[in-house]
């Protein structure tokens, strides 16, 4: 196995009833890769990234990380492994100041495992991770309990509880979803960075022109299956991507 090979989904199929979400997807991940993932609404993206994370397990198929079948794995040992996501639906700590939702991230197992159980003063590690991810330092907005955050500064904040993790994958739901074009033109750095030193990104996203400015690697699927598989171009110039994706959607 490469050591750049992080990731391989083989095959993996799920069926919630007589409906087939996911059909026999498989796709590898690179180290310092970001992958986007695409296809109309109920193609079965999000059911997919679930089957990686651990919250799906699949009929069929596996999932290997680094060398070792987390198929059947749950999510928080596969969290621990270094894979981490996002959601669609966002789930911070809303009581808590913006920073203090970071501090469980560094005291999870993970990070007292890479750090030797010194990481010194967390608050002023979660303030730097939130800094990295687009909040702004002297201001009051890290110390706004979430739930009096902009729906942009929640969507960033949940990326950095994974960076707080320290992860080696980073998924990403649709993170784009709700931001402003100045946000995401703000964040899109931020996963480039990522890529740049050497964390995989698995992203799920609607907003293409924003997705194909940080990736050439896209899957798509519809009904479950993956249709195409490419760059940018050579996805979105494929007949059928044209009809089931585009056909149904548009490209905003």
């Amino acid at each position: 196995m490469s050591d750049s090979l992080l990731l391989t989904i083989s095959g993996v199929s799920k069926h919630f009833g007589g409906v087939v979400a996911v059909d026999g997807v498989s796709f590898e991940v690179q180290r310092g890769e970001v992958i986007g993932i695409i296809g109309p609404n109920g193609s079965g993206k999000t059911t997919l990234v679930n089957i990686i994370t651990g919250f799906v397990k699949p009929d069929k198929g596996k999932v290997i990380f680094k060398g070792r079948d987390i198929t059947k794995k749950p999510p928080y040992t596969i969290t621990d492994m270094g894979i981490t996501r996002t959601f669609q639906m966002i789930r911070p700590f809303y009581q808590l100041p913006a920073y203090k939702n970071l501090i469980p991230s560094l005291f999870s197992p993970r990070v007292r495992r890479l750090v030797g159980g010194k990481y010194g003063d967390r608050d002023a590690v979660a303030m730097d991770i939130l800094e990295e991810v687009g909040f702004e330092r002297d201001s009051s907005v890290p110390y706004k309990s979430a739930r009096n955050l902009p729906h942009g500064y929640l969507k960033r904040l949940e990326l950095g509880r994974c960076i707080a993790l320290r992860p080696e994958v980073i998924v990403l739901d649709e993170l784009f979803s709700g931001m402003s074009i100045a946000e995401v033109t703000s964040t899109v750095p931020i996963i480039e960075k990522l890529r740049d030193e050497g964390i995989a990104v698995v992203m799920i996203e609607h907003r293409l022109r924003e997705l194909f400015q940080i990736t050439r690697h896209v899957l798509v699927l519809d009904f479950g299956r993956k249709i195409a598989e490419g760059t940018p171009e050579e996805v979105m110039n494929a007949p059928e991507v044209r009809e089931a994706y585009l056909g149904s959607e548009g490209t905003a």
